[in-house]
């Protein structure tokens, strides 16, 4: 493949952040500055702050839960376009490998799924 092939994704994503980059320095410049001490405050979903941020401790439970997500989150981004690429991978004669190395990626990631069940890390109290 040649640079030129891929001088629409170029043109693509230099449009896309120009256009990004214009709107936000459109509202810095033409929106309303009028800030007040209401306006200032941090919004937690419709409820008045309760103390703050950088003194309240949070359970450890809740990055458990956090990191989780993050993990079977990535998980889908690489078994999405595993599994999109099967039938190339199989036609060039990988199929098995391509199977067998996914299904050692899922096997890892199912066992630390057990592990955290087992942990009680995905309770919520």
């Amino acid at each position: 493949m040649e640079v030129a092939d891929y001088l629409g994704i170029l043109i693509l994503l230099l449009l896309a952040g120009g256009a990004g980059a214009a709107v936000t320095a459109l509202g810095q410049f033409f929106g309303p500055k009028n800030p007040t001490r209401e306006k200032r405050m941090p919004y937690e979903s419709g409820s008045d702050p309760i103390g703050s941020p950088r003194e309240t401790r949070f359970s450890v439970k809740f990055y458990m839960v956090a990191i989780s997500f993050i993990l079977f989150d990535l998980e889908t981004v690489f078994v999405v376009p595993w599994a999109i690429s099967w039938r190339q991978s199989e036609a060039l004669g990988y199929g098995l490998y391509s199977f067998g190395v996914m299904f050692i990626f899922v096997a890892i990631l199912t066992i630390g799924l057990v592990y955290e069940w087992k942990q009680g890390g995905l309770e919520w109290d």
